[in-house]
């Protein structure tokens, strides 16, 4: 056992109990001045100090979640809804790997996270202890960055700096270890620092550059506008460059809520073939682009089966992505709201502004009807039609209620049906694509914003990766409701399979009963097994969830009607195989389909 020599320690004085403290302690007190609210993950001998020191917070609040993965996903959503940024504190090794996933999503998508984890002793000399991995190897690709804290004194300053990193530029996850030695035992912490300042808004383009945007955007015939998550803050710029050009918007899929549902110009999700008829028809001429926020990644242009016009305008923050897909002929790197400030103030007087806008409007306005009218007048075989389920759905949320969605073919349902009105009111996994996202991200979306509505729609497979974390939801009293599109199949892959090789290999789902799910975890059961059951198995729903319980909806939904993205992505694809692959395909399908 080791012994102090009590005779050598300074006489104490409270300069002193400052100076002295553990790193768990000094780790409070900078989330705290952060401004974190909510910390997600599972204690464990590794960073049991930091939890003890969370219960005395005043201003944070430690969850216990199921299972990290969740909690990483909850971390996510706090930060999508921006009230604050999203924490995980979990343990090291197992804890980091079971949250990869959830950190990865937010890499790709451009989500701000603070991951913080114990790490084995650094004092004793001994190697093979328990989690004795290298976090920061794993982690590393999936990070803007990692830290180790090796001193006390750097606990603080090491959180500043990790915070910065993460909300600065395109934002996303960061990763800090603190060593349990120095959670446990007090040590030199020195002055602490003072919070930086927030940097402001960034702006690094030319005035030049922004007056040849306003040329080529002034004097195009058919201007259109496609917004991505980089949009999401500055939809109120957005709509008036859109107002005076007479453009149509079109949204990513993640930048959903970037623009809202209910302006006149706006078009719908995704471009080209794979689009909804009102932006595919929007932009069928356009002769010159403004992105902003957007990578042109694989499920916004629909597979990269839409290629932009020449005079192709790209706002963003980041400068890798411009040209990554498709050549800008000017790059704007900024903030959003930065660049589209000074994009309107150098944009002049449109002519044919409110002659084109009419018109766009109007055109737009045809198309969206005739596409709802074409999926009501769809036959469901007395299961649920998604178009109506989604106008039930949108008739009940206040605008600034929040959906959350998985990955799968409710998805691209949800993009292509379900208005949104709101900014961060739509939030979706997107370039990770991560199933099993939406159950604990719209628990983390409810601790965010508790006086809001806050939904869930998930399918039946990605339900069964995190369904069980409603018992989180259960635990904490959040009136959440989940609606389970059960259709007994990865519907998704499922119609991806059906052309290429008429069958359906490890897509069919074994039997699960949601019911037993509900009674599971202390959730509210409602099923909905048809279009007659909607109003009243919603109304219940929500009266339920208004009371603070959980409520789990098992919605019997027909997926036999694809979407405009699935037929989209499938002729695009399609059309990029030679011909004898093309021919090897379908004949093998069309055999299949004779001998069965």
């Amino acid at each position: 056992m080791r012994r102090y020599n009590v005779a050598a320690r300074p006489a104490y004085t409270p300069e002193l109990d400052q100076m002295n403290r553990t790193a768990a302690s000094l780790l409070r007190e900078a989330l705290e001045n952060v401004g974190v609210r909510y910390t997600f993950g599972i204690p464990g001998v590794h960073n049991t100090e930091i939890y003890d020191e969370l219960e005395k917070s005043p201003d944070i609040a430690p969850v216990l979640v199921t299972h990290e993965g969740g909690g990483a996903f909850m971390a996510d959503a706090v930060s999508r809804t921006g009230t604050s940024l999203g924490t995980l504190v979990i343990v090291p090794a197992a804890g980091v790997t079971h949250a990869a996933s959830g950190i990865a999503e937010a890499f790709l998508d451009g989500i701000p996270m603070l991951v913080i984890a114990g790490g084995v002793r650094r004092d004793t000399g001994r190697s093979y202890q328990l989690h004795d991995v290298d976090q920061h190897a794993i982690l590393r690709p999936i990070t803007k960055g990692t830290w180790l804290v090796e001193r006390h004194a750097d606990v603080v300053a090491t959180i500043y700096e990790a915070v910065r990193v993460a909300t600065s530029g395109e934002p996303g996850p960061v990763f800090v270890e603190i060593p349990v030695n120095l959670q446990l035992m007090t040590g030199d912490a020195g002055p602490i620092p003072e919070l930086p300042p927030r940097a402001g808004p960034q702006l690094h383009c030319e005035t030049t550059a922004i007056e040849e945007a306003a040329r080529i955007l002034a004097n195009a015939k058919s201007p259109g506008i496609f917004v991505g998550w980089g949009a999401v803050d500055a939809s109120c710029e957005v709509a008036q460059l859109a107002e005076r050009l007479g453009a149509p918007v079109a949204t990513t899929l993640q930048g959903l809520s970037a623009f809202p549902a209910n302006h006149p110009l706006h078009a719908g999700f995704c471009l080209g073939r794979a689009a909804v008829p009102a932006a595919e028809n929007a932009f069928r001429d356009c002769d010159a682009m403004l992105a902003v926020g957007t990578r042109f990644a694989e499920i916004a242009t629909g597979s990269f089966g839409y290629e932009p016009p020449a005079n192709l305008v790209h706002v963003d923050i980041n400068p890798a992505v411009f040209s990554a897909n498709y050549p800008a002929k000017v790059a704007l790197q900024g903030d959003a709201g930065a660049v589209l400030t000074r994009l309107l103030a150098a944009l002049p007087g449109v002519a044919e502004g409110d002659t084109r806008r009419a018109a766009v409007a109007a055109r737009i306005a045809r198309d969206k009807s005739a596409y709802l009218e074409e999926w009501l007048a769809h036959d469901t075989k007395g299961r649920v039609n998604p178009a109506r389920f989604f106008q039930a759905l949108r008739r009940r949320l206040a605008d600034d209620a929040t959906l959350v969605v998985d990955d799968g073919n409710h998805t691209f349902l949800a993009a292509e049906l379900m208005p949104i009105h709101r900014p961060r009111a739509f939030l979706s996994p997107t370039d990770f694509n991560c199933m099993g996202y939406c159950v604990p991200a719209t628990i983390g979306a409810k601790f965010a914003r508790p006086g809001a509505q806050v939904v869930g729609v998930v399918g039946d497979g990605a339900f069964r990766m995190t369904g069980l974390e409603l018992a989180t939801a259960t635990a904490n009293r959040l009136g959440i409701v989940v609606f389970v599109f059960s259709d007994g199949e990865l519907a998704q892959i499922s119609q991806a399979q059906e052309i290429p090789y008429n069958r359906k290999t490890c897509t069919v789902l074994g039997p699960l009963d949601v019911s037993g799910v509900a009674q599971a975890t202390g959730a509210a059961f409602v099923s909905v097994s048809g279009d007659g059951e909607l109003e009243r198995g919603l109304d219940e729903a929500f009266a339920i969830a208004a009371t603070g319980r959980p409520v789990l909806v098992d919605v019997a939904v027909d997926y036999s009607k694809r979407t405009r993205f699935t037929e989209g992505i499938v002729k695009t694809n399609l059309a990029r195989f030679d011909l004898g692959t093309k021919t090897r395909f379908i004949g093998r399908a069309l055999w299949r389909r004779v001998t069965g």
